[in-house]
């Protein structure tokens, strides 16, 4: 069975920043078959920030965009969903999520990816 890995916003933003290649990493950290998702918003988000056209490259063939219809934020959103491992640079969320033990992808030295 495949696990569900979603990306956050500031998490593809910084992978383009540091020049990570997200789906090596993502082979070296993950011993088991996954598939790549991303929120809608959350490509709403990216637009119009640095990297942005980068990150998005990145991903355009390889991930399966998850449309939402909720007005909610993409933090809420991503803190709702169930059985997913989510990949996240930002502090308040990766701290809510640990309360809720929701797996966490985050970048580590500016070079690697971590499962915590």
């Amino acid at each position: 069975m495949y696990k569900k890995i979603i990306f956050d916003t500031n998490f593809l933003l910084y992978t383009a920043k540091f020049n990570i290649d997200i789906f090596s990493e993502l082979k070296r950290i993950c011993d088991f078959p996954y598939e790549l998702y991303i929120l809608d918003k959350t490509i709403k988000e990216l637009k119009g920030k640095k990297g942005a056209k980068l990150a998005l490259d990145l991903i355009k063939e390889k991930v399966k965009i998850i449309k939402t219809k909720k007005e909610e934020d993409v933090d809420t959103l991503l803190l709702a969903l169930k059985n997913f491992i989510i990949a996240t640079q930002d502090k308040a969320l990766k701290k809510k999520l640990k309360e809720k033990k929701i797996k966490i992808i985050t970048i580590r030295q500016k070079k690697y990816l971590n499962l915590d």
